[in-house]
């Protein structure tokens, strides 16, 4: 088959016709038709000559051409695609290196073969130009809803069509109860676009936590609006959900709007969930305020917050225990992922406990270390003192306010201590060196003997083990892992070091050892602070 001047005008229809049917442009078409036309012309003149095809965009009339480079004598590898300057002189006047000479060579004719060959080029350019364009219009629609048409289910997986292609929701990413036929109708968030060797990828999801959020986003206009912001979504996927909300209005009640009049709001979004309960949660930047309204609809005594563990103690009274709880955890597990905070909750009566128990514990340590009797030891506790360190370098005023303690005792009570921790100190030191504990770390500042010790039983004997060290390692830390929050627990994290304190310990040993310049340090940390105040 040739490329005949009665054929050339249906080779540009017949790219009109596939471009128009795929929605693609036309220029690629014609560009797939060009590169099969060369195959083709390759297969006939010879696989090493360098054959290209131009298709006129109005005519449809095909140009077969053969291109010859001119190359250096020592870069010559294909003798027909390229030539040297000497061979050149016999076809153009001062020939150039990188000079080409184009000739057209008659059209060939095209077997079964090479015409099925050519089939497929197009086929294939089709197919890829028609990915690029469902990448393109998908990609940036990443975080919305979409409504789509059920196609079939293959394992548990739900393919949609979604007009440009096929998406795919998960198994696990569908609501337990749903079912689904096909040709049902089905409205779903869009939780990833990917380009991938078979085409995009494009994951669906209606248990994600921003489903839920650009669902209240369409029911509310208030929200739509930016009056009313949704800070924080947490769901236990068809069963139960919370959302904060803030309103940046004074007159407008965040939590009323969501609602809606009657709950007709809630209730749109309630139904496109199967039924599963929200409790929609005023947003307080007090992160323990947060928490007694995220823990609705139990009532809370008292909440203890350590911001540096990010853990926090929520302690309720007893008939409030099971309902703080909620059936299997739900109600303190939804409070945590809505917080991002770990949440201990306890009864008034358990709480009275621990702290007695906390109490009985520091008056043995000063009873057995200071050699004090109970009454004595207790007044410290009274006071605030929980450790050895505190009694030993704390202002002497502050032992003085302590009835019954003058300047006499309270350097008694300091000195024993000192001694008591020197000796402590010692001991650790000796052990460490036992384990293999290397001077470079003994003596590096910022570390006390304990310290060393744990490091030493942790296998980090040596300045450069410590530098290698990440901070987490020192200071422990939280991991998030199937939306739970997961305890890392640090080798200095009894010694109450925050991980700011183990960056510092670690980037001044990296800077000892040679291993990071103290300039570029420097540097980056100007950066850093130019950074915040150009953000401030």
């Amino acid at each position: 088959m040739a490329i005949t001047s009665a054929n050339q005008l249906e080779l540009l229809q017949t790219a009109e016709a596939v471009a128009r049917e795929k929605m693609i442009d036309p220029a690629l078409v014609i560009e797939a038709m060009e590169e099969s036309l060369a195959r083709a012309a390759k297969s006939r003149y010879g696989a090493e000559m360098d054959i290209r095809v131009e298709i006129d965009r109005k005519t449809g009339r095909a140009t077969f051409t053969r291109v010859r480079t001119v190359v250096a004598d020592e870069e010559l590898e294909n003798y027909q695609a390229e030539f040297t300057v000497e061979q050149a002189k016999q076809y153009m006047d001062a020939p150039e290196i990188g000079q080409q000479l184009i000739e057209e060579v008659p059209p060939v004719e095209m077997g079964r073969i090479a015409a099925q060959s050519a089939k497929q080029v197009i086929l294939q350019k089709v197919r890829e130009a028609e990915r690029d364009r469902q990448y393109e219009e998908f990609k940036d629609r990443a975080g919305t809803i979409i409504n789509g048409l059920v196609k079939r289910e293959e394992y548990g997986n739900v393919i949609v069509d979604v007009g440009a292609g096929e998406a795919i929701l998960r198994r696990n990413e569908k609501i337990g109860r749903e079912s689904y036929r096909p040709n049902d109708r089905i409205r779903v968030y869009i939780k990833d676009v990917r380009r991938e060797q078979r085409g995009p990828q494009i994951f669906l999801s209606r248990t994600a936590p921003e489903f839920m959020a650009e669902l209240f986003k369409m029911e509310v206009p208030e929200i739509y609006d930016g009056i009313i912001e949704i800070k924080a979504v947490a769901r236990d996927p068809g069963s139960r959900a919370k959302i904060a909300v803030i309103s940046y209005d004074g007159s407008i009640d965040p939590v009323g709007a969501c609602v809606g009049m009657r709950g007709s709001r809630v209730q749109a979004v309630v139904n496109e969930l199967q039924g599963e309960k929200i409790d929609i949660i005023p947003w307080n930047e007090d992160t323990p305020t947060f928490l007694v309204n995220a823990l609705q609809p139990a009532e809370v005594s008292k909440v203890v917050l350590d911001e540096e563990a990010g853990k926090i103690e929520v302690v309720v009274p007893e008939e409030q225990l099971s309902l703080a709880i909620g059936r299997r955890g739900q109600n303190v597990r939804l409070a945590s992922q809505l917080t991002n905070l770990d949440i201990d909750i306890m009864t008034e009566e358990q709480e009275s406990e621990r702290r007695q128990a906390e109490f009985e514990l520091r008056t043995k340590l000063f009873m057995d270390n200071l050699d004090l009797d109970e009454f004595f030891a207790q007044l410290l506790v009274a006071e605030g003192f929980t450790n050895l360190e505190e009694v030993a370098y704390v202002e002497i005023d502050e032992l003085l306010v302590i009835d019954g303690v003058d300047e006499a005792t309270a350097g008694e009570l300091q000195a024993r201590a000192r001694d008591v921790l020197e000796a402590q100190n010692k001991a650790a030191l000796d052990a460490a060196r036992a384990l293999g504990a290397e001077d470079s770390l003994i003596n590096f500042e910022g570390l006390t003997p304990p310290m060393i010790e744990a490091l030493a039983k942790d296998d980090v004997k040596t300045l450069e083990d410590f530098a290698t060290c990440a901070d987490w390692e020192l200071a422990g830390g939280w991991t998030t892992e199937n939306g739970e929050r997961i305890k890392d627990d640090g080798t200095l994290e009894p010694f109450e070091m925050t991980l700011e304190e183990a960056q510092d310990l670690i980037m001044t040993a990296r800077v000892m050892l040679g291993w990071v310049d103290p300039a570029e340090l420097e540097a980056d940390v100007e950066e850093t602070d130019a950074d915040e105040e150009a953000e401030a």
